[in-house]
């Protein structure tokens, strides 16, 4: 069992969590000087700074950045939180462009990927040391290199599949998540608090699902978990500080784990919705994520509009001290 589950899932976890690090870097060393100004500047109206957060997530392609960001520039008075509710609204969907990658099944062209994006890096800071240009290259190139290690990590955890089926404890797991589905849901929101990466666990259910491993509707019911997990982040990085930030970190919650809990008995027209898209289960997963993202989003988005935010605003923020400076 160690060396036919543990080592490869502990393995293909390691090389997909350094992917992702590694992707992360580059992408927020490309595009880290606009992070600040674009969440400030466009978010005039919550629709519009859905839109930007959601370009801006899917950019860095990691939404508890985005978050982490929104409340220090709260805290710092930068934004006012009314401001803030499309940005966090944003960030679950600009996370879905990751999973439908990694849905794409790419894993066959991931090493020929990983050597051409090296090679790539190599030249760009040799041109670098030469011409004083090339910088930008350098940035692109690691973030495709930690794209292709994050479809090795895949790979790598999808060898468990048959393995994992012959196991007791999974088989209960299975027995109890397929009687009812809140199982699933809490070991996604549960593995997603400890891991600190949404990703990384949707990324496990789908190898998982893609090899025949775990069914499409405990999958799912894993991925809907998991959105509620990625709140611990945002939780984290509110305290110690103003009451304003406080309140992003626990709105963030609140629409999180309202958006689960209205989805959760719609698993259902969740997975048809999905293997109407794709005939692949893994990629079924990662549309199922993007349908629960987009709809939850867009539901919640007229409550952004409601009078009582401005008036918060206009009060200087839930019984905030700091000053705002208004864009």
């Amino acid at each position: 069992m160690f060396y036919q589950i543990i080592m490869p899932l502990g393995w293909g976890l390691f090389v997909f969590l350094g992917g992702m690090k590694i992707m992360e870097s580059g992408l927020r060393k490309l595009a880290g000087p606009m992070l600040q100004r674009g969440l400030q500047h466009a978010t005039a109206s919550p629709l519009r700074g859905l839109l930007v957060s959601t370009g801006i997530t899917a950019l860095l392609q990691s939404s508890s950045a985005v978050t982490v960001i929104t409340i220090g520039m709260v805290n710092a008075g930068l934004l006012t939180y009314g401001r803030t509710l499309g940005i966090i609204l944003g960030t679950n969907i600009g996370t879905c462009l990751t999973t439908e990658l990694m849905g794409l099944q790419l894993g066959t062209i991931a090493l020929p990927l990983l050597v051409l994006s090296i090679l790539s890096w190599i030249l760009a800071v040799i041109w670098y040391e030469h011409t004083g240009r090339g910088l930008g290259l350098q940035f692109v190139s690691l973030a495709i290199a930690g794209f292709a290690l994050i479809m090795t990590g895949i790979r790598i955890m999808q060898a468990i599949g048959p393995w994992v089926e012959e196991t007791g404890m999974f088989q209960w797991f299975l027995t109890h998540a397929t009687q009812n589905m809140w199982w699933a849901f809490i070991a996604g929101a549960c593995l997603t608090a400890i891991m600190h990466s949404g990703v990384a666990v949707i990324g496990i259910a789908m190898s998982l699902a893609a090899t025949g491993a775990l069914p499409l509707d405990v999958a799912i019911a894993i991925v809907i978990g998991s959105n509620v997990g990625t709140c611990v982040t945002a939780w984290m990085a509110s305290i110690g500080g103003s009451t304003s930030g406080k309140f992003v970190a626990w709105t963030h919650i609140l629409l999180n784990v309202a958006g689960a809990l209205i989805f959760m008995p719609l698993i259902p027209w969740l997975q048809t919705a999905a293997t109407l898209i794709s005939n692949e289960a893994g990629a079924q997963v990662a549309h199922a994520q993007t349908l629960f993202n987009l709809i939850s989003s867009l539901l919640a988005l007229p409550l952004c509009y409601l009078p009582i935010w401005s008036r918060l605003d206009q009060a200087g923020g839930p019984k905030d001290t700091l000053p705002v400076i208004r864009s």
